[in-house]
C-alpha cells in the first residue's frame, strides 16, 4: 500500500488555508487548498488517492452539498464553527468520514486524516477495476484475477444469445449471481426473472411449483394457480440445484424442454411458454449422466453452453476485495460504523482456504463487523474462532441484537475454553469485570466447571 498522505483543504478564509497548509505541511500530509468547493470538485474523482477536509459554511457549494455530490468512497472530514449534534448526525449519515468543531486542535485533525487515508488506501486497493471494454458488464461479478475475468468474458458473450446455460461451481461460488447478470445483459432483461431452488421443493410439488395446477386438481388445490414456467414467461428461468430433480421428473422436464409448452396438473391443455432456461449444479453434470445419476438427453437440452466457476481457493487474490464490498453492505444494513482492515487482517483473509467459497467470506465479514462493535478482534482470530468454536451466526434472519448475543456468547466460550475455565484469564483476555462476566455467564448458560481441564 502507498504510505503517501494526501489532502485536499477547503475554505473560503484565506488565513485558515494558509495555516491549515502549514501545519499539515510540518505532518509530512501533502496539502492543495481551494477557496471553494466548485473549484476543489474536478480533482476528487473516484481515483483520488486522499481525503477531503472541508469547512460547511461557504458560499456557493457549502460542504453538507459537497458530500451529497462527491465519490461516496472518498473520506470527508467536515469543520465547522457553528455545529451541534444535529448537524453532526446529518453529516455522518450523508457519510462524512468525521465531524469536527471549532476550536480544535491541530493534532486531532492530523490524527484524523491519517486514519481517513489509511481507509482510502485500503479502499483504492480492494477496488474493482473497471475497464472501458467491459461494454456494459455489470459489476456485480466482482474480481481482478483471470479466473473471474474469464467469468465475465463468457458472461459478456454469452449473455445476448437465447441459448439455455449450464453453471456449475461449489456451494458458495455464486452460480445465482452469474445467473442474473446473464438475464441482465440479455434481451429478456425487461422481463421475469425467476429463480428457484430445486432441491427445496419437496418431489410430490415439484410439478405442481413449476408447471401449475388447476383448481381442484388435488387435494388443497383450492384455485387455479400459475407455475414459475409461467411466471418465467418470456424471460429467464433459474433452476438451482437440479442435479438433486429425480430421474422420473428429468423425463417431464424434458418433454417441457422439447416442446417449449406446459401443462397445468389437472388440465389437458397445452400452455406454450418462451422461457430461456439457466440451470445450476454443484456436480459435473457431464460425468454424472455417464454414471446413470442425470439423463443425458436431458444434459444436453440443458447445455446449450456451460460457465464453470472458479473456488474462491483458487483466485486469493480477489478475497480483500470481495470482503470489503461485503463489510461495506453490512455496516450500510447494520448502522454500524466501518471498521479498518489492517496489513494482517489482509494477509489472514488471503491465506484462509475458504472452502465455503464466497457464502463463507460474505459471512465472515459480517461476524467481523458485529463482533467489532463491542469487541476488538483481528481477522485471524476471528477466523480461528470459527474454526474450533464451529463460530457461526445461526439464523440469518435474525434480528442485529440477536446475532452480536450470538457473537458475545461465542466469544466468551471460546475463552473460557481456552484458558480451561479461569474465570481472572477470561476477565483479563476481555476486559470485563467480574459482576459483567458472571452475569453474561448465567445468561448464556455458561458454567465454569464444564471448562475445567479434565
Amino acid at each position: 500500500m502507498n504510505n503517501d498522505l494526501e489532502a485536499v483543504v477547503i475554505d473560503d478564509d484565506p488565513a485558515v488555508l494558509e495555516s491549515l497548509e502549514q501545519w499539515l505541511s510540518l505532518a509530512n500530509i501533502k496539502v492543495q487548498c481551494f477557496a471553494s468547493a466548485k473549484e476543489a470538485l474536478p480533482l476528487l474523482t473516484e481515483h483520488y488517492p486522499g481525503v477531503v477536509v472541508s469547512d460547511i459554511r461557504m458560499p456557493g457549494l457549502d460542504g453538507m452539498s459537497l458530500l451529497r455530490q462527491m465519490d461516496a468512497q472518498i473520506p470527508v472530514i467536515l469543520i465547522t464553527g457553528h455545529g451541534g449534534i444535529a448537524q453532526a448526525v446529518e453529516a455522518m449519515k450523508l457519510g462524512a468520514f468525521d465531524f469536527l468543531e471549532k476550536p480544535y486542535k491541530p493534532e486531532r485533525l492530523v490524527e484524523t486524516i491519517k486514519r481517513a487515508c489509511q481507509q482510502r488506501q485500503v479502499t483504492l486497493a480492494t477496488s474493482p477495476v473497471v475497464s472501458d471494454s467491459d461494454d456494459g458488464l455489470c459489476q456485480r461479478i466482482l474480481g481482478q484475477s483471470p479466473q473471474i475475468e474469464a467469468v465475465r468474458k463468457q458472461v459478456r458473450a454469452l449473455a445476448r444469445a437465447n441459448a439455455d446455460i449450464i453453471i456449475t461451481g461449489e456451494t458458495g461460488t455464486g452460480k445465482e449471481l452469474v445467473a442474473r447478470n446473464l438475464h441482465d445483459l440479455s434481451v429478456r432483461q425487461q422481463a421475469p426473472f425467476v429463480a428457484i431452488n430445486v432441491a427445496a421443493i419437496p418431489e410430490n410439488l415439484l410439478e405442481s411449483e413449476l408447471f401449475g395446477h388447476e383448481a381442484g386438481a388435488f387435494t388443497g388445490a383450492q384455485k387455479r394457480q400459475e407455475g414459475f414456467f409461467e411466471a418465467a414467461n418470456n424471460g429467464t428461468l433459474f433452476l438451482d440445484e437440479i442435479e438433486s430433480m429425480s430421474m422420473e421428473f428429468q423425463i417431464k422436464l424434458l418433454r417441457v424442454l422439447q416442446e417449449r409448452e406446459v401443462m397445468r396438473v389437472g388440465s389437458r391443455k397445452a400452455i406454450a411458454i418462451n422461457v430461456r432456461i439457466l440451470s445450476a449444479s454443484k456436480e459435473n453434470l457431464r460425468e454424472s449422466a455417464t454414471r446413470g445419476g442425470f439423463r443425458e438427453d436431458l444434459y444436453y437440452r440443458l447445455m446449450v453452453a456451460e460457465i464453470q466457476l472458479p473456488p474462491l481457493r483458487e483466485r486469493q487474490g480477489d478475497v480483500p476485495l470481495l470482503f470489503q464490498h461485503f463489510l461495506k453492505q453490512a455496516a450500510q444494513a447494520n448502522e454500524i460504523e466501518l471498521p479498518e482492515l489492517s496489513y494482517d487482517d489482509v494477509l489472514a483473509l488471503e491465506l484462509h482456504d475458504w472452502p465455503g467459497n464466497v457464502r463463507e467470506l460474505k459471512h465472515t465479514a459480517e461476524r467481523w463487523l458485529l463482533t467489532n462493535s463491542f469487541q476488538q478482534v483481528s481477522v485471524s482470530e476471528l477466523l480461528q474462532l470459527g474454526s474450533n468454536q464451529r463460530f457461526a451466526l445461526g439464523d440469518q434472519e435474525a434480528s442485529l441484537s440477536a446475532r452480536m448475543e450470538q457473537v458475545e456468547k461465542a466469544l466468551i466460550s471460546a475463552e473460557l475454553k481456552q484458558h480451561q475455565g479461569d474465570i481472572k484469564q477470561v476477565m483479563e483476555a476481555l476486559d470485563l469485570p467480574r459482576r459483567t462476566l458472571n452475569q453474561k455467564m448465567q445468561k448464556y448458560g455458561l458454567k465454569r466447571e464444564e471448562f475445567l481441564l479434565s
